[in-house]
């Protein structure tokens, strides 16, 4: 997982985590209805063990066939939900999502009602990945994220002279 730092941020020392997916934490849904794991962020008052710069949620959720739950999201994030396996509906409007699809939200809200469809096999399966809106206009290329094209041009130098830094593991 990558995640854009604010400007001020975006030339601190490289940090990488490798968490294998035993450490990451599984919440079970009220109800049987399913689980959550945490990768990072928070959900269902449990804290994942990945360390994040700025505040985030990606959490990859599995409901069984006919569940539904409502997902608290911190009302000042930008949220989308990536669908994995299955089918359901996701948000108050009640949008249909299955495999492949993605539903942005806008950012209004809260809480978020996500229901898995009764007469599918194969429980939902989605990934919800939310956070605080930098604001800040991005320019991209390969691995490399920054603000402006003369920032890329730097990167992409500093990375061929060596100065980009030492990744520490932890």
């Amino acid at each position: 997982m990558w995640v854009n730092l604010p400007q001020k941020d975006k030339m601190i020392n490289p940090y990488y985590q490798d968490i294998p997916s035993s450490e990451i934490p599984v919440v079970k849904l009220s109800e049987d209805s399913g689980h959550v794991k945490v990768i990072a962020g928070e959900a269902f008052d449990v804290k994942s063990v990945i360390k994040t710069k700025i505040p985030i949620q990606y959490l990859h959720f599995t409901l069984n066939s006919g569940s539904e739950i409502i997902h608290n999201l911190q009302s000042n994030y930008n949220a989308f939900v990536y669908v994995i396996s299955g089918e359901g509906t996701i948000g108050d409007d009640e949008n249909y999502a299955k495999r492949g699809n993605v539903i942005i939200f806008n950012n209004d809200g809260e809480n978020i009602k996500i229901k898995s469809s009764k007469d599918v096999n194969e429980p939902l399966q989605f990934l919800l990945i939310a956070g605080v809106p930098l604001n800040e206009p991005v320019a991209r290329y390969g691995p490399f994220v920054m603000n402006t094209k003369q920032e890329i041009f730097r990167a992409i130098e500093d990375y061929r002279n060596g100065k980009l830094g030492v990744i520490i593991t932890h």
